[in-house]
């Protein structure tokens, strides 16, 4: 029990798979072969179905699990894990890229918990519209978040555009100057 409390958490794993991932040796899912557990999430892609790097973007098929706490799990392409971008609520997918993810997750559960129990009974009423929603306004929100990281990495391509133009008109019209400077003499 020891040992096991040692070991790292499973990153990108469902709470379901966990046992799957329990042994020293585990089998890739596709029959491929199989793989230690010192190598599971090492960033480099020992099955072709990705099942040892649930938790990092080396295998091309891999998937990544969010567990989104206070909100709905969600899976996506292993390639979305450490990109600079939060696509999970929680940020648990950008637990490498150094960026701060702002957890939308709780948000939506203090939201819930400031309400003294009036979201619980609209929940009732509604029958789920509430819940639809409050989802739709977190999406709306990462959308935000990412239009604002494109919006940064548009206006920096446009600095470095306009400062390619201004040195290439700064050195032509030197260049110019320099040919009149020389016909003169």
């Amino acid at each position: 029990a020891g040992a096991a409390d040692a070991e790292p958490p499973l990153v990108g794993v469902s709470p379901q798979d966990e046992a799957y991932f329990a042994p020293q040796v585990i089998a890739c899912r596709d029959g491929s072969g199989s793989f230690p557990r010192s190598r599971l999430n090492d960033g480099y892609c020992d099955c072709t179905d990705g099942t040892d790097e649930p938790g990092t973007s080396a295998c091309p098929e891999g998937k990544f699990y969010c567990i989104n706490t206070g909100d709905l799990p969600r899976i996506l392409f292993s390639s979305f894990v450490n990109d600079n971008i939060c696509d999970c609520c929680d940020g648990s997918d950008e637990y490498e890229s150094g960026i701060h993810c702002p957890n939308t997750c709780k948000k939506r559960h203090d939201t819930a918990e400031t309400d003294n129990g009036v979201s619980e009974l609209s929940v009732a009423h509604l029958g789920g519209t509430d819940i639809i929603s409050s989802k739709h306004t977190l999406d709306i929100e990462d959308l935000i978040q990412k239009l604002r990281g494109l919006r940064m990495a548009a206006v920096i391509e446009l600095g470095v555009v306009v400062c390619i133009f201004v040195f290439y008109f700064a050195r032509r019209s030197t260049r110019a100057r320099r040919r009149q400077y020389i016909l003169k003499r």
